[in-house]
């Protein structure tokens, strides 16, 4: 058997691909303050900057999930300190008509969640990461809502 063969055949150690949408105001601020204090969270998130979360629209997340994503999490303001006064109570209800829909098409309930992290919450920021991580580590490879042509 040729080299490339049998380096194909060795089976790469599987890293989870994880999405962050995060507000600007709170949760990216969240993340910066995680990133200063030197605490720590894992390199499989790749944060996405949003202005507010209730920016983020449901085919964003369902895009993510085609594009090959494990996990999806979007973090914002606490209810009630929203910079745009109600953006996470929109964000709130369109979530949950969303995870209903998700679970309807089979993708896991822990493949995707929301919290609400402030800016002066750095350690939370850091301990909800590594919580939903190691979650997305349990569920394994996220194999439902894949497209086919997007594979490498």
């Amino acid at each position: 058997m040729p080299m490339n063969e049998a380096n194909q055949e060795v089976k790469k150690e599987w890293k989870p691909k994880i999405v962050a949408f995060c507000c600007n105001w709170c949760s990216y601020a969240g993340a910066d303050l995680a990133g200063s204090s030197r605490l720590v969270y894992p390199a499989d998130v790749k944060i996405i900057r949003v202005p507010c979360s209730c920016r983020v629209n449901p085919m964003f997340i369902l895009r993510a999930f085609e594009k090959g994503a494990d996990g999806v999490i979007l973090c914002g303001c606490h209810p009630g300190d929203c910079h745009y006064s109600t953006g996470n109570y929109y964000t709130r209800r369109r979530m949950t008509l969303l995870f209903s829909m998700l679970d309807y098409i089979g993708v896991e309930k822990g493949r995707t969640r929301v919290e609400w992290v402030s800016a002066a919450e750095g350690v939370k920021f850091s301990t909800v990461m590594n919580n939903f991580v190691s979650k997305i580590y349990e569920l394994g490879e996220n194999v439902k809502v894949g497209d086919l042509r997007c594979k490498e």
